[in-house]
């Protein structure tokens, strides 16, 4: 695993609105993501976490502070060298699975590869993920933990650089979401790419490299994960 920072994030602030409606989601989060890793970025609802990660990914912008991606400054790029950006490296796994219902497994894959540059085969991502004999049937005829599992063969299936994976066992049972984590840290693992996972479970931050504590919009505590348990090994 390479040492240097994919992602070096200084003194980062987020405000919503003003006045008695100003909502500050971060507050100076400072924060290394290193290339390569698994990283876990743990905390309750509203600490900030997923305001960070649409910003990391190009979703979102800081109120201020800075976020280099390698040399590439984000928090100073435009709307269009963002686009670039998220079209090129990034793949996004949400909560919810976001898939179209008119289309096959294999066509919402396919969905991505379409614009990719260098695109994994649709039937080999869903493959990855173990829904090779399903890639030919619709959302409504997959479990909620395959449907997660197809977004996760998408969000890879253009081999972006960096996944950023936000609560995607939320609105999963235990079962299925061990599945949907095992998918996330093995295709992960297959095709390199620097991994943040965001959510308030901490059981599933014993996968992790790293786990980041969040708390009231910043960071408030950095913990390598010395032995780290496999999937299967997870229960919730």
């Amino acid at each position: 695993m390479e040492s240097s920072p994919a992602f070096r994030v200084s003194n980062l602030t987020k405000v919503y609105g003003a006045g008695a409606a100003e909502v500050r989601a971060l507050r100076g989060a400072e924060l290394d993501v290193r290339g390569g890793e698994l990283l876990v970025l743990l905390g309750p609802s509203g600490s900030g976490k997923s305001t960070l990660l649409n910003i990391l990914g190009g979703l979102d912008r800081a109120t201020s502070g800075e976020v280099l991606f390698h040399t590439q400054n984000l928090t100073q790029a435009s709307d269009d060298v963002l686009t670039r950006y998220r079209r090129r490296s990034v793949g996004f796994i949400f909560q919810f699975f976001n898939l179209i219902p008119s289309l096959t497994a294999r066509e919402n894959v396919e969905l991505i590869t379409e614009i990719a540059e260098d695109p994994i085969d649709p039937a080999a991502a869903l493959a990855m993920v173990g829904l090779l004999d399903r890639m030919d049937h619709f959302p409504a005829q997959l479990s909620g933990g395959q449907q997660q599992r197809v977004a996760v063969a998408r969000a890879i299936a253009k081999r972006p650089e960096v996944l950023f994976c936000d609560e995607p066992t939320g609105s999963l049972d235990s079962a299925s979401g061990v599945q949907v984590i095992e998918a996330i840290v093995n295709v992960t693992g297959e095709i390199g790419a620097t991994t943040v996972l965001v959510t308030h479970n901490a059981v599933v931050a014993d996968i992790a490299d790293r786990v980041i504590r969040f708390s009231n919009g910043a960071v408030v505590d950095v913990k390598e994960n010395a032995v780290k348990r496999t999937p299967k090994e997870l229960a919730w």
